[in-house]
């Protein structure tokens, strides 16, 4: 009997297979941290004979050439992808068989130019009696998701356009190919900004269902197209990263502990204008955290919008409430290729201070701007909007300024001192952009709240698709 582990990576928003005939698996788009999927292979007592990739990614780094080199697996990437290390080339039609389980290569391009997907087989014979195989599952990357599709603009702005058509063809091929009831399994679409539109949710999908309400298969082609590319909004800067970091080969992974800096060394970096993240609750580091540094709060959307906003040419240091902390970061850091820590401090803020003083902001909710706002005018205040351009769109607090987290580092200057209240969409992205902002002669308040609330408080609205100082 042929089973299906998952192994998700909630922070990229990604999912990564294991699949097993009780004796010999087959792995699926694994990350870059593949102890937890030679654990779960350890678990179950099988042993890795393939490893097949679906795409060069673009949201993370590879973990599938060390996986092949350290099993000794077949490692399948798409023959027209050039690649600087070996493989074992895959095409449209090819079949690569291992135990009961035979992989079935399709093209599927869209995504990327060679894009593959994987239909499963199942060959042992009481698979409906055929032991030519039964088609059960199909590994669709950034094909057919949930609901939606790969987004098509990640390889360039040229061929976004050619690239949607052929999403489109090649969805409907896998329908037209695979029988209803297979299983489909992407790896994208699950918060991942690979998805061209936001997913349907469901943790589960099979050929027939996905016939019957993904747009690709429920829209015409031009329809299809248009709606996907002007639903396009920006994606992360370090995806630029991902692609020649994948093609020509990763570097196996490193999670060895990184070196303890002590506290003065901690204060000589900071005054040297060195990144020094502090990895606790957003609450927390608003409470009081040291001058110079950056909070980025170690939750699910973490490694995106830090990825997004860090400079990878500088060297970074790490603060956290203990060793776990830091090293869960660092775990998260290397999925997109941050291998160099210059070190971690972990403990009390008030021991690594060293005696120097903390600063602190006031953490509110959209009442308290309301309230602010109805107490001083609408002039007497700055408010920051660091959320998306596509959700600006949808409106904003009147008067605010929009500055999305990720253009904030160019334009920190557009934010005058005084007081300065920041919002996005939950409080995390405003408290990354609230610790970016935060200096003396700046009083910052910071909006830890769900924007919904915002109307609710009773806040003035911009109407739909305005948008204010953006």
């Amino acid at each position: 009997m042929i089973d299906i582990q998952t192994i998700a990576t909630s922070g990229l928003g990604d999912r990564s297979y294991l699949v097993t005939d009780g004796e010999v698996a087959v792995v699926i788009d694994p990350q870059r941290d593949i102890d937890r999927v030679l654990d779960l292979a350890a678990d179950l007592g099988v042993t890795v004979a393939l490893v097949a990739e679906t795409h060069i990614h673009n949201d993370y780094v590879t973990g599938g050439l060390d996986l092949a080199q350290r099993t000794g697996a077949a490692y399948l990437v798409s023959a027209a992808d050039e690649v600087g290390f070996d493989r074992t080339p895959v095409a449209d039609g090819d079949e690569v068989t291992a135990g009961a389980m035979r992989l079935r290569a399709i093209a599927t391009p869209g995504h990327t130019h060679h894009h593959l997907s994987y239909a499963l087989l199942d060959t042992t014979a009481d698979a409906g009696g055929d032991t030519g195989g039964e088609v059960v599952a199909v590994f669709t990357g950034g094909s057919m998701l949930y609901g939606t599709t790969g987004r098509t603009d990640l390889v360039s702005p040229e061929d976004t356009v050619a690239l949607t058509h052929a999403q489109f063809h090649s969805v409907r091929r896998l329908v037209d190919e695979l029988p209803a009831k297979a299983a489909v399994y992407p790896t994208h679409g699950f918060g991942s900004f690979c998805a061209g539109t936001p997913a349907s949710g469901a943790d589960g999908s099979t050929v027939g269902q996905e016939a019957s309400s993904n747009p690709a298969l429920t829209q015409d082609e031009q329809d299809y197209v248009d709606a996907l590319i002007a639903g396009l909004g920006a994606f992360p800067t370090y995806y630029a990263r991902m692609g020649p970091a994948n093609t020509a080969g990763p570097d196996p992974v490193d999670l060895s502990t990184p070196e303890p800096v002590d506290p003065a060394e901690l204060r000589r970096r900071l005054e040297a204008g060195q990144w020094v993240v502090d990895l606790r609750a957003r609450t927390a580091f608003a409470a009081g955290h040291l001058p110079g540094s950056l909070g980025y709060e170690l939750s699910t959307p973490f490694v995106t919008y830090f990825g997004w906003t860090f400079d990878f040419d500088a060297e970074l240091t790490l603060i956290g409430d203990d060793a776990q902390q830091v090293a869960d970061a660092q775990r998260e850091l290397v999925r997109i290729g941050v291998d160099r820590l210059a070190g971690a401090a972990t403990g009390p803020i008030e021991s690594l201070a060293a005696g120097q003083g903390l600063r602190s902001y006031p953490v509110s909710d959209f009442v308290g701007l309301a309230a602010a706002r109805a107490q001083r005018g609408q002039g007497g205040l700055f408010v920051v909007d660091a959320r998306r351009d596509e959700e600006r769109a949808a409106g904003g607090v009147e008067g605010s300024v929009h500055i999305p987290l990720h253009e904030l580092p160019a334009r920190r200057g557009e934010v005058p001192d005084g007081e300065v209240w920041v919002y996005c969409g939950s409080g995390y992205r405003a408290s990354i952009a609230a610790s970016m902002l935060d200096r003396p002669g700046r009083d910052l308040v910071l909006i830890n709240d769900d924007w919904p609330r915002a109307a609710d408080a009773g806040l003035p609205m911009t109407d739909h698709h305005a948008s204010t100082g953006s």
